[in-house]
Formats: C-alpha cells, sequence, structure tokens
C-alpha cells in the first residue's frame, strides 16, 4: 500500500511541475511584458521608460526567462506566486479571500448534482415501462450539453423575475445561494448520472440480484441494499473530473450571479491581464485536481478489497 500511495504521490507532483510549467510558458513568455498589458495600447506609448523599467524591476520581469522560471519555482514552492499587478496584494491572499465562498457554492452544488443523479439512475433503474427508462435515460446527456451561461440565465428570469422567489443577486444568506448552486449543479450532475446509470443496469444483471429476489426482497430493496453500493463505487474515479467542472462552472456561474468567489477572481485578473493571479488561480485548480485525485486512488482500495489483493500488478482506479 505504502508503494501505490507512494507512486500516485509522484504522478501527482509531476501534474502539478507539468501545470506550473506551462502556464509558466503561456503567461510569461509573452511577445509583450506582463507590465504592458496593463496599460491600454494608445497609452503605452506615453509611459516613462524610466518608471515602466522600475515597475518590471520590482516585479521580476526584467531578468532572464530562465531565472523567472527558477525565481517563481522556488517560491510557489514555499507558497508564494507573487504580487497581483492590479491590486498590489499577494496572489495567495486574493485566493484565500475568495476561497470560502467558492467552497461553500461548490459544495451545495456537488450535494444538489450527487443526489439528483442518484435519482435518475434509481428511477430508471425501478421503472418496468421501457420507454420511460430510455426517455429518463436520455436526460444527462442533455444536461451536459446544455450551456452553463444560458441556463443560469433562465433560472434568474424564471425564479426571480418571474416568480419571485429567490434573489437574481445576492452573496448573504441560503437564499442567495440556491440558484447558483443549481445553475452549477446541473451540467455536473449529467456526466454523474450517466455513469450512475452505467453501472446501475450493469449491477442489476448480476447473479447476487437474482439471489437476492430469491430470499423474497422487493425490487426497491434490492436495488437500495444490493445495487447501490457496488454500482456507486465506480463513481468516485470521477472525483477530479467533477472538481475541474466545479471549478470551471464557478467562472461563469459567480460572474452571472454576481458571486465574489474564485471564478469571479478569475474572470476580474483575466480581463485585467492580471497574470500573477492567473497563474496563481491555475496552481490552485491543478492542486485541487491532483488532490483529489490523489484521495480517491487511495481510498479506493480501502473501500473495495478485492484491489488490496494486487497492488503489485499496477491495478489503478
Amino acid at each position: 500500500m505504502l508503494r501505490y500511495a507512494s507512486l500516485k504521490l509522484g504522478r501527482a507532483l509531476i501534474v502539478v511541475w507539468g501545470a506550473f510549467t506551462a502556464s509558466f510558458i503561456l503567461l510569461y513568455l509573452l511577445p509583450t511584458s506582463p507590465i504592458e498589458l496593463l496599460f491600454p495600447p494608445d497609452e503605452r506609448a506615453t509611459i516613462d521608460p524610466q518608471a515602466f523599467a522600475q515597475m518590471e524591476r520590482a516585479y521580476g520581469f526584467d531578468e532572464p526567462e530562465w531565472r523567472q522560471y527558477l525565481d517563481r519555482l522556488l517560491a510557489a514552492l514555499r507558497g508564494d506566486f507573487g504580487t497581483s499587478v492590479s491590486t498590489d496584494q499577494p496572489v495567495v491572499d486574493a485566493i484565500g479571500d475568495a476561497l470560502p465562498k467558492t467552497v461553500v457554492l461548490a459544495a451545495a452544488a456537488l450535494v444538489v448534482a450527487v443526489l439528483f443523479a442518484l435519482a435518475v439512475a434509481w428511477v430508471a433503474t425501478y421503472l418496468r415501462s421501457a420507454w420511460l427508462r430510455n426517455l429518463i435515460a436520455s436526460v444527462p446527456p442533455l444536461l451536459v450539453s446544455f450551456p452553463s451561461f444560458l441556463l443560469g440565465l433562465i433560472i434568474i428570469k424564471v425564479f426571480s423575475f418571474q416568480l419571485g422567489w429567490f434573489p437574481p443577486i445576492s452573496s448573504q444568506g441560503w437564499k442567495g445561494l440556491v440558484l447558483p448552486a443549481v445553475a452549477l449543479a446541473i451540467p455536473v450532475s449529467g456526466p454523474i448520472a450517466q455513469l450512475l446509470l452505467r453501472n446501475f443496469h450493469t449491477e442489476y444483471a448480476s447473479p447476487y440480484v437474482l439471489t437476492a429476489y430469491s430470499k423474497g426482497l422487493r425490487k426497491g430493496t434490492v436495488i437500495n441494499t444490493e445495487v447501490l453500493r457496488n454500482a456507486s463505487l465506480p463513481a468516485l474515479t470521477q472525483g477530479g473530473i467533477i472538481v475541474g467542472e466545479l471549478l470551471a462552472g464557478a467562472v461563469i456561474t459567480e460572474t452571472i450571479f454576481s458571486r465574489a468567489g474564485i471564478g469571479r477572481l478569475t474572470e476580474q485578473a483575466v480581463r485585467a491581464q492580471d497574470v500573477p493571479v492567473v497563474q496563481g488561480i491555475v496552481m490552485f485548480v491543478a492542486l485541487c485536481f491532483v488532490t483529489v485525485n490523489f484521495l480517491v486512488d487511495i481510498s479506493y482500495p480501502l473501500i473495495d478489497p478485492r484491489l488490496r489483493a494486487v497492488p503489485e500488478r499496477g491495478v489503478t482506479t
């Protein structure tokens, strides 16, 4: 188990290093200096060259590219991603200030998405009518293909402007969380529901289900006690993908509903072309992705005893 965990940890570190290197190349090795991006094109010619050079020196943009890379890599290992060019706030502090609201939104959306996906898979398995099962099974692909921004606008129009149940723009209270959580949960629930539908169908055709029926159990009881656990276990492998979708969807959702958070910070940093903040957010997303995948990879053999017996064969999740 220790060798298995060490291998997964090594792969996670390689992914994080790759994300840092790719973000540095894309953001810092540009034809123009990041300082130039702060000013409109028609004003760049009027900037005092000495002031411009002083700003570049303050942020380390005057150093050779390889030196900038090593300096920023060593600083990142210490948890220092520099200072925002537009607000002069440390990048770590900016992300830390925005993180709690995004965590609350993502957690609420994840709960809604999981409950909805489980309901879709359970009902589709329980129903006897083939056309009803097919109708319900067609819902997840529709949710995946539905644009998030359009979904958010429809939700605001119906539940805020027409029905008046929830405020369209609010960062306070549970009522201000409902619509953003639902808007973020619906696209995320699609892939989870597709996987659960497939797993429920496979597990329901297994011999142990017939054994359960021979004991006189009802169909609903069989699904809850026999099928649900085995069918839900493989969904853990989507942990990293779900986290990525939640964080990516938060950018659109928080912008539409004017909620402060990582998504709104990303939108503002991109609009202001604040390179250090953008790279800090990229690294934060990469760390979240690899952390969730690492925890899933470690917990999977603990949950499924069948995987503990063959770790040396390179069984992965």
